[in-house]
Formats: structure tokens, sequence, C-alpha cells
């Protein structure tokens, strides 16, 4: 018995340790978001864009209410005072975004796809100034630009005429939609109320299913269907945990440690983990301008993620 006490305090030790490091969660929120972007393209003429989006969340939220019902009942009250901030955060992060990505991987590429999301983080610097009137920094910005120049880098392979050939369609347009809603989002966060990290997920997760329910019956009535293969199930799995339950409440862990402008630094790393799942299980090579990415978006992050007094500024917001 005191073995077993003893392994149960070692563990939770262990995810109060991570549960505090914010880089961490952040690292592998870009993991999971990354492979919620490959396996939407792969999955586009198996499950359509309101279906992927709709059992995601309601698989994510059936995953979630047996550990945020305690914190749901408890917080329920700070959650009815804050309804309007919590249906937008719901509205934007939740239905909005993931409708809007879905439906643009059906026909943008994964390269163009890569360098929309790439503008997040200055997205999310310049909505913070206009929406929060927050005073960026000569810092922040030069860290924006020399991570955009890493994630340009290895998104252009090297090539600056490969980034000057791109070409953007009608889905590039709804990714860039999303994006910029994403980052709204991430802004918002800071206006969220003080309730446990559970209670609002999963708060957001009901609203953003109910924006996500009347598009797809509406898709439903189309004719688009699920298509019942294994594949299929093994996508909407996938797209229900890693990059829904775990990393949403990753990211707003991060928000609440370091701010929105840091946390979204970190969404500069997905086109280098990408890359990355490309060598794993397609046994692509590692090529210089890799490693010339990696070097430029470390070091935008800690640049623009540096602890000071600009940082301080955005934790008390």
């Amino acid at each position: 018995m005191s073995i077993k006490r003893n392994e149960t305090a070692h563990t939770r030790s262990v995810v109060g340790a991570v549960w505090s490091q914010a880089y961490v969660l952040l690292a592998l929120c870009a993991l999971f978001w990354a492979g919620n972007s490959i396996v939407g393209r792969a999955a586009r003429d198996l499950v359509p864009p309101a279906a992927l989006a709709f059992w995601r969340w309601t698989i994510a939220l059936a995953l979630l209410l047996p550990l945020a019902w305690p914190h749901w009942k408890r917080d329920r009250a700070a959650l009815r005072a804050a309804w309007p901030i919590v249906l937008v955060l719901g509205l934007l992060g939740i239905g909005s975004f993931n409708l809007l990505l879905y439906t643009g991987l059906q026909t943008a590429t994964a390269l163009n796809s890569m360098l929309i999301q790439a503008a997040q983080p200055a997205l999310i610097l310049i909505v913070g100034a206009l929406i929060m009137r927050d005073q960026t920094s000569l810092r922040q910005i030069i860290g924006v630009v020399v991570s955009l120049a890493g994630v340009l880098a290895i998104i252009g392979r090297g090539d600056p005429a490969a980034l000057l050939a791109l070409r953007l369609n009608v889905g590039d347009a709804i990714i860039g939609v999303a994006v910029l809603l994403w980052a709204l989002y991430s802004v918002l966060l800071r206006r969220r109320p003080l309730v446990h990290p559970l209670s609002l997920l999963g708060a957001s997760i009901f609203v953003g299913i109910l924006l996500i329910a009347p598009v797809y019956i509406a898709e439903l009535l189309s004719g688009r269907r699920i298509v019942s293969a294994s594949e299929s199930a093994l996508a909407i799995a996938y797209v229900s945990v890693f990059p829904s339950f775990l990393a949403y409440l990753f990211f707003n862990r991060g928000v609440e440690l370091i701010g929105s402008a840091a946390s979204g630094q970190f969404l500069n790393i997905m086109p280098l983990i990408g890359a990355g799942l490309a060598m794993l299980f397609l046994g692509e090579a590692l090529h210089l301008f890799h490693v010339a990415g990696l070097v430029l978006i470390i070091a935008g992050i800690w640049v623009a993620g540096k602890p000071g007094g600009d940082q301080a500024s955005a934790v008390s917001t």
C-alpha cells in the first residue's frame, strides 16, 4: 500500500510540475495542432468538415465531463455571470475556427496552410494592441519578425522563389479568416472568468457545438456523409483527444502563465514539427534550411517571450 501511495504522490508531483511549465505545455499544443491540420487534410475525402468538427467536440466534451463536472457545478454561477465572454470564446475558439479550418483544408494545400497559420503570432500582437490597448515593445516586434523568418525558411525549403510562387485560393482565404478569429480568441482569453480551466473549456465546447450543429445538419441534408472506414474513425479519434481536450487546456494554461503574445509565439514551431513528422513517417531527409529555421524560430521565441517588464505586464492584464 505504501508503495502505491508513493507512486501516486510521485505521479501527482510530476503532473503538477509539468502543469507549471508553460513552454512544455505550449510545445505539446504545437505538436497536437500540427497533427490536427495533417489529419484534417488527409481525411478530407472521408470525413466532411462540419462532421469532423461536430464529432471532434462532441466526443471531447464526453471525455471532459467526468473531470469537469465537479468544477462546473462549483463555477456555474461565475460562468453564468460572465456568459457574454464565455459565449464569445466558444463561438470563436471552438465553433468558428474549427469549421473554417476544416473547410479551408478541403482545397488549401498543406504548404499554403502552414504559411497562413504562421501569421498567428503577429496577428495576436496586432489584435492585442487594437482590442486590449497593449503596448507592443520593439523586442516583441523583432521576435515575431525573426520567428516568422524561420517559418518562411522551412516552408520555402530555403528557396525564396518557392514563397514568391505561391497562389492563394478560396481555401487559403477561409483559413486566413480562421487564423484572424483565433488571434482574437487568444487575446480575449485574458477576459475569461476566474474559474477552473476545465469549467471554462467545457462551457466553451458546449457553446461551440451549438454553433457547429446546424451547419452539420445542413451538411447531412446536402448528402455529404462520413465514409465508413477505419481511417475515418481514427481521424475522428485523434482530433477528439489530442488537438481538442488536451491542446486547448494546455493553451489556456499557457496564456494564464505567460500571456497571449508569448504563448502565440509557440504557434511558429508547428511548421517545424510538421517537417519532423514528415521525416518520421514519410522518410524525408533533414536539410540545412530545417536547422536554420529552427535556430531562427527559437531565437524569436526567446526574444519576444524573454522575462522582463513587458512580459510582467502581459501576465497581469
